[in-house]
């Protein structure tokens, strides 16, 4: 089974925003820093889990688990839809994605285990002024 931890992050909100995504898949880490544009935080964590979803298409996982610090992103995903209309054109596209899947679990997490998707995020942020994506991939 494939782990994913995702992380969204705005400085202000709306701000400059970014996405966090490890990926461990067969002995492998995977790290993207995806710089947003201007977002609120809640956008940013549905658009981390969007990316991250599209990442594991790319490499055909089809059973994830995905971990968030997210209890907003928790809640729309294990009750089917968003309250907030501004989220629900995000969320269409997930849940696209999401009935493609064999099989797939989203699990919120404290902040402080997943410090490496936040990370990843912040760095995002700062991107947003220079390139728009940066990633990189290391062995674990």
């Amino acid at each position: 089974m494939v782990e994913v931890y995702i992380d969204g992050a705005s400085a202000g909100n709306p701000g400059p925003s970014g996405a966090g995504i490890h990926i461990k898949h067969h002995g492998k880490a995977e790290s993207y820093s995806i710089p947003l544009g201007i977002k609120n935080n809640h956008e940013a964590e549905f658009l981390a889990f969007l990316f991250a979803l599209k990442k594991c298409e790319e490499y055909q996982f089809t059973i994830v688990s995905v971990r968030t610090d997210s209890q907003a992103l928790v809640s729309a995903v294990e009750k089917g839809f968003v309250k907030r209309d501004q989220y629900k054109k995000i969320y269409d596209k997930i849940e696209q994605i999401l009935r493609q899947h064999e099989l797939y679990f989203i699990k919120w997490i404290p902040g402080s285990e997943n410090h490496i998707a936040d990370a990843l995020a912040r760095k995002a942020i700062h991107l947003n002024e220079g390139s728009q994506s940066e990633s990189s991939a290391e062995s674990e």
